[in-house]
């Protein structure tokens, strides 16, 4: 009896294993974007993404040692401040493993919104990240409309567009209902 015990044991660690090793599918777009559990960036309250229900994202992954996403601040700074009244929440996850190195990054490039991080990477797995930054723009109904790998000059006018469009589609919607 304790011998097939203990088959059972280890045919059910066995199972667990290969779950566990079946990678995540990829965040991509027309998706519903998964609900990631993260904290705070200074470690003061947790946040999921279900949070920003309602509101366009604009989810960007980063890490201290990212030339384009240091490139990616101020263009994050500015739709935080042109367009959070509209709608808009910018959140940025760092992926430091050192929280040190991020808040060293901070002191040269400041953000204006909500800083997050995912210590544990759960979320960036859930997003199979695979660039620095990548961003996601999600709408307000939770779907990923966009994926950005990196950061180049030229992106950001096209970022703002789409970003303007998915804040546009509520209003637009909203205003028919009146």
């Amino acid at each position: 009896m304790q011998a097939l015990n203990q088959k059972r044991i280890v045919l059910l660690g066995a199972v667990l294993a290969l779950m566990l090793s079946v990678p995540l599918p990829a965040a991509e777009r027309n998706q519903k974007a998964g609900n990631c559990a993260l904290r705070t960036l200074d470690g003061s309250r947790g946040l999921t993404l279900e949070e920003f229900r309602g509101k366009v994202v604009y989810l960007d992954f980063w890490a201290s040692w990212c030339g384009p996403c240091a490139k990616s601040f101020p263009f994050m700074n500015a739709l935080h401040q042109e367009l959070s009244a509209k709608g808009l929440a910018v959140v940025a996850v760092n992926l430091d493993e050192n929280p040190e190195d991020a808040r060293a990054f901070l002191q040269t490039h400041p953000a204006g919104f909500t800083l997050a991080a995912d210590t544990d990477e759960q979320c960036a797995r859930q997003f199979d990240v695979k660039a620095m930054p990548s961003s996601y723009l999600i709408d307000r109904a939770g779907v990923i409309r966009e994926v950005a790998l990196g950061f180049r000059d030229g992106e950001a006018e096209t970022l703002r567009k789409t970003v303007d469009t998915l804040l546009s589609e509520l209003t637009a919607s909203a205003g028919d209902k009146h």
